[in-house]
This record gives C-alpha cells, sequence and structure tokens, in this order.
C-alpha cells in the first residue's frame, strides 16, 4: 500500500454510496490492531493508518495527540479525502475526539474504541518506556492489562512480540501524548454521531470511560463487549466489525461528501 504525508496506509475498496472510514491505531500500535473483518467492512472504503513513526510509515513519532490529529489531516489532504468516520482505538480514540472537535468540518461521525475524555498514564510506564533497559517491563505489563481473562493466548503472545519491536522513543511518545490529553471540557462541541465501545473487563480505559463519553458528547450512545479487555478489536473482531456496521448505518451520507474538489 501507499505511502502519504509520510503515512503508510492500507485501503479497502468500498461502494461510493457509503462513507469513507479511517482507522487510527493506539499507542505503540500499527493497522495490524484493526484485525481484517474491520479493516474490510463489507461495501465501506476503509483507511487502516500506519501513525509517522510507527509500522510501516516513515517520519517521527509525535508528543501530542493534537500533532497526530494535524499529521492524519494532511494525509486526507493528499488523498483529497473531505469528510470521513473515524474509528480510533485508546491513542486514536484520542486522535479522532480532537478532530471531532477542532475541524468538525472533516468528520462524519467518530468511533471511540476503548478510550476516555482522558488517557492518562501509570508513571512508572512513563518512566520506565523511556528506556531501553526498562522497556521490557513496559511490554509485559501492558500485555497483562490489556487484554480480558478470556483472551486466546497466542493472540496476547502474538501482540506482545509485536510491541516488543516498536522503539522505545516511539511508544514513550505516544505515552507522553496520552498522559496529556483531556477532553472533558470540550466533548459538547462534538456534533457527530459517536460510537463510544469498550471491553466490559477493559483495564486500561474501564466501561465507565466509555460511559463518560456518552453522557457528554450530545449524539453519542456506548456498546459495551462482553468478556472482552482493552484490545476489544482483537478479542471480538467479529462483535466490534457488527457494531461498526450498525454505527455506520444510522450516518446521514450523502455519495461525493468524501472527496475534495479538485483546485
Amino acid at each position: 500500500m501507499p505511502h502519504n504525508a509520510n503515512i503508510y496506509y492500507f485501503e479497502h475498496q468500498g461502494a461510493a454510496r457509503k462513507p469513507a472510514v479511517v482507522l487510527i491505531h493506539g499507542a505503540g500500535g500499527t493497522h495490524l490492531h484493526w484485525p481484517a473483518s474491520i479493516r474490510r467492512l463489507p461495501d465501506h472504503p476503509v483507511y487502516a493508518l500506519d501513525l509517522p513513526g510507527h509500522g510501516k510509515s516513515e517520519g517521527r513519532s509525535q508528543q501530542t495527540i493534537a500533532a497526530y490529529a494535524q499529521c492524519v489531516l494532511e494525509w486526507m489532504d493528499e488523498l483529497k479525502l473531505d469528510k470521513v468516520v473515524f474509528v480510533g482505538h485508546s491513542m486514536g480514540g484520542g486522535i479522532a475526539q480532537t478532530l471531532g472537535i477542532q475541524h468538525p468540518e472533516r468528520v462524519l461521525g467518530l468511533g471511540l474504541v476503548g478510550t476516555g475524555a482522558r488517557l492518562k498514564v501509570a508513571p512508572a510506564l512513563l518512566e520506565n518506556s523511556a528506556r531501553q533497559e526498562t522497556f521490557p517491563s513496559v511490554i509485559d505489563t501492558i500485555s497483562e492489562w490489556a487484554f480480558g481473562p478470556q483472551a486466546d493466548p497466542r493472540l496476547v503472545e502474538l501482540a506482545a512480540k509485536r510491541m516488543a519491536e516498536i522503539r522505545p522513543t516511539v511508544l514513550h511518545s505516544d505515552f507522553t501524548a496520552c498522559d496529556a490529553f483531556d477532553t472533558r471540557e470540550t466533548l459538547g462541541k462534538i456534533t457527530v454521531p459517536c460510537l463510544a465501545l469498550c471491553g466490559e473487563n477493559d483495564q486500561l480505559t474501564p466501561p465507565r470511560y466509555s460511559q463518560y463519553l456518552a453522557d457528554h458528547i450530545p449524539n453519542a450512545e456506548v456498546r459495551v463487549i462482553p468478556e472482552a479487555g482493552h484490545m476489544v478489536m482483537l478479542e471480538e473482531p467479529e462483535q466490534v466489525a457488527e457494531a461498526l456496521l450498525s454505527f455506520l448505518s444510522t450516518i446521514p451520507y450523502q455519495p461525493g461528501d468524501a472527496k475534495q474538489d479538485s483546485p
């Protein structure tokens, strides 16, 4: 798949009559945090990104959520994507919220997966992610906290292996961005349809985080996936795909909204 604005992306061709969906991964993630059933939502054009410095993307990771949001906007401009539905997990959900608040003209809807209005990071994780010698302890902790008790051990092992391949500077930058993130005073500015979705056993962003989003965003609903943890989309991909498709069907859309007019 191509690169634009230092961003690698997986593209699934969909129908022009359906709104385009942009998938944004969480801290230390890549587009592979979205399983195939979500990257290939039926009929919808879907773009799954590797944020700068992550996965196959070039450039540097950012230290603020707003900076990542700007990177996504620049990528959209290069592709001439005008309005899309953003679906973001954890840190990606923070990026999606920021776009909904600061750039509503580019947003058709928001899918906020395993995220919250604040994304504070445990001080030990923030500190240990900055040093190569303590980085393995961060991987161990995240692997322990990120999945529900029913998760397939092979899935947990694979996720840990992928995270161990991340440069410590990238994960530390992501954690720094998350730790400073706070939209509690501005959530009311989000006016597009919104789905707050999480796993019942999410230890990093518990269901009360999603409920808070649904309570403070005017046009929002909440969906909790039983027995799943923070990596709900990896643990229960079919249920998450079904929830997203149901949500997407409620979004008002006129064909042609997704593409910018050529200059």
